[in-house]
């Protein structure tokens, strides 16, 4: 019986132990990413897409961020977006603003906030967070914002967590060459109507942070259900991508679901 419950332990510790390593083992990703309707002038734009980060916790989460940047930074990128779920706990703030302000991308930095942000969230210790002082990036919060970029009008949409449910196709530009839309939940993009925005970002569901092999794939013990729960989507509404996001919540852990940062090589369909 001794040496059963010395190997339980045994496995419990490298398990453990991998699921903080995994943590902070960020996986940096370029894709190929098809636009339709993309001007051939933006063939080639590039976006990183970074979310939940979570900082302020006792976690790994700084640190996967710094990973995260310190890749991205070695690469010209044209755009940075953020979906949300920044900090967990106001005195992230100061890591969030400089990390942030390490990426310089030719068309800025467009952030939108999570429900970790406003406190909308099972975490009995989470309180509304006051990033006013953070002005590495321009916070979108139920707006957007417009620029040109190679001759062609881009507009960055931001959606806010506390009106997900709403739709957002209203925030739309229809004069813009490229709409992009920012989302912390990947649930707008199911009211959204083709060709209200061609680009559609959101994070939120950390591929499940936790998740136990089967036959049938994956349980995941962050979100048991979701439509889209990691990755590039190509929908009648737009292309989706659903970043599994740098941080943890509720325990500093990861298993299967490894913390990501994803450059998004925009492409006309062929």
């Amino acid at each position: 019986m001794l040496w059963i419950l010395v190997a339980v332990a045994v496995v419990a510790a490298a398990g453990l132990a991998w699921a903080l390593f995994e943590a902070q083992w960020v996986e940096q990703v370029e894709l190929d990413t098809p636009v339709r309707g993309l001007p051939p002038e933006l063939d080639g734009f590039r976006v990183l897409h970074l979310s939940d980060f979570h900082l302020g916790t006792v976690s790994l989460n700084g640190r996967a961020l710094r990973k995260a940047v310190d890749w991205a930074v070695r690469r010209e990128v044209d755009l940075v977006a953020v979906t949300g779920d920044l900090v967990s706990r106001q005195r992230g703030s100061r890591t969030l603003a400089r990390e942030l302000g390490r990426l310089g991308p030719r068309h800025g930095t467009y952030v939108v906030l999570g429900n970790h942000d406003v406190a909308a969230t099972r975490d009995p210790f989470s309180r509304p967070a006051d990033l006013r002082r953070v002005e590495t990036g321009e916070l979108l919060e139920h707006a957007s914002a417009t620029f040109t970029a190679d001759g062609r009008t881009v507009q960055v949409a931001g959606g806010d967590p506390r009106r997900f449910r709403e739709p957002h196709g209203p925030l739309a530009d229809r004069a813009a060459d490229l709409r992009i839309l920012l989302v912390h939940f990947p649930d707008p993009v199911r009211w959204l109507a083709p060709g209200e925005f061609q680009l559609i970002l959101a994070g939120h569901l950390h591929g499940g942070q936790i998740c136990i092999p089967t036959p049938r794939g994956k349980v995941r013990l962050e979100h048991l259900r979701a439509p889209y729960w990691e990755g590039l989507f190509e929908l009648p509404q737009g292309t989706l991508h659903v970043s599994r996001g740098l941080g943890t919540s509720f325990v500093p852990l990861r298993f299967l679901a490894r913390p990501e940062a994803t450059i998004l090589r925009l492409r006309a369909p062929q």
